[in-house]
């Protein structure tokens, strides 16, 4: 796995380094935003570790960009703000996972890898999904919703995808997390959801997504 760690600490971001070095993976690491910016355009990575307080910026303005431009990247989001808004805000932007300072390093890379095999899965499997006016080719991860393509982040496709294999079957919150997010809680479910909901729009003035109380969501067709 081929990293782009975006952290202005200096003793944190060496040991972060040697760890994941440790562990197999190949580190590039950057302490200001612009040069991350720069990075993530020139060279390809299969994920990021991004903090949200850097020299020159903020790292979830970075995030929010990446994901203008289309970027799937899978991003975990890794700061010492532990706020329930903080995280909101960080999921909302487009990160797909959040982990607070301090944390284990062997949960990171257990999240990296998580969210690596989420978007890989999807990558593998390459077929049109349809339904309530969306089509979701899995080869290109291009999403059209009524005929206007859109942007989403891994965790959303992955949600997506599971609803529309699936469409006129419930799926209950713990089978969308153990698809989607299995290393994040259920409070992030909720985010996502509500981002994707935002994303994909109404149709006949109901929601694409349709929660069933108490059990989960599904997608009509």
């Amino acid at each position: 796995m081929n990293v782009c760690l975006v952290e202005d600490d200096l003793l944190l971001g060496r040991a972060l380094k040697a760890f994941l070095e440790d562990n197999g993976q190949q580190v590039i690491w950057v302490r200001m935003a612009a040069d991350a910016r720069d990075r993530l355009h020139d060279e390809e990575f299969d994920a990021a570790l991004v903090d949200l307080g850097l020299p020159d910026g903020e790292g979830i303005d970075l995030v929010k960009q990446l994901r203008r431009q289309g970027n799937h990247l899978p991003i975990l989001i890794i700061t010492a703000r532990d706020t329930v808004n903080s995280r909101i805000e960080g999921l909302n932007a487009g990160a797909d996972d959040y982990l607070v300072k301090p944390f284990d390093n062997s949960e990171m890379l257990a999240r990296l890898r998580a969210n690596l095999r989420r978007g890989r899965s999807w990558a593998a499997e390459p077929e049109i999904l349809s339904g309530a006016g969306l089509a979701v080719d899995t080869h290109s991860r291009k999403v059209r919703c009524d005929e206007s393509e859109i942007s989403l982040s891994p965790t959303e496709f992955a949600i997506l995808c599971e609803l529309l294999r699936r469409k006129n079957h419930v799926r209950t919150r713990r089978q969308l997390e153990s698809v989607a997010m299995p290393d994040s809680d259920s409070q992030s479910l909720d985010t996502h959801m509500s981002n994707l909901r935002r994303k994909l729009g109404r149709v006949n003035g109901n929601d694409r997504i349709r929660t069933v109380r108490g059990v989960g969501y599904v997608i009509d067709d």
